[in-house]
């Protein structure tokens, strides 16, 4: 309670103070008025598809460090690398970032004008990939058993992967409107 007294207030109000002073957003291009017809995509350009490669390639580039960071935390391991731990957190940034805003521009260039929050959702799925990666750790690496540790282990890395599938997520919904910003604001409108 005194946590949130001492920091979710002021921010709060704060946060309150600049959304009041802020002008409204104006879109760069005046949207239409009615809802165009969207046509059915490929098999490879499909929601499920986009979403496996959204979570995959950002997280191959996680997985060997990952390992070494569960062991670490999980398995009694000295983990020494914070350096290189930033730089893999910069790494997954980044490449989450790119894929979200490569997998936008295929839809929107398929004229699949609905990318909120598929760009959100897209950029989450790291999460969804670590805490795939923690099963997976649990059944193999560790020596954990009965309930008392499985829902200690379990419930620990949910909240991890959730807080990953917020935090990447945002990260791909703001690059994702960076990027149609820009280039809706670079089109000429008709």
């Amino acid at each position: 309670l005194g946590g949130f007294v001492v920091i979710g207030v002021p921010l709060g109000v704060v946060g309150g103070a600049v959304g009041r002073r802020t002008l409204p957003y104006k879109p760069p291009a005046r949207p239409s008025a009615r809802a165009r017809a969207i046509p059915s995509p490929p098999i490879w350009h499909s929601f499920p598809v986009q979403l496996f490669l959204a979570g995959f390639l950002p997280f191959s580039a996680i997985s060997i460090e990952l390992h070494f960071l569960f062991a670490a935390v999980w398995g009694h391991k000295v983990y020494t690398l914070f350096g290189i731990l930033l730089i893999v957190f910069a790494l997954l940034t980044v490449v989450c970032a790119s894929i979200v805003v490569g997998l936008v521009y295929f839809q929107l260039a398929s004229e699949d004008y609905r990318w909120w929050w598929r760009s959100f959702l897209c950029g989450g799925m790291v999460g969804v990939f670590i805490f795939a990666y923690a099963v997976f750790f649990y059944h193999g690496h560790t020596d954990m058993t009965g309930l008392l540790q499985a829902s200690f282990f379990f419930g620990y890395m949910a909240s991890v992967a959730a807080a990953f599938f917020l935090m990447f997520g945002a990260v791909g919904f703001t690059a994702a409107f960076a990027f149609v910003h820009t280039i809706y604001g670079l089109s000429k409108s008709e």
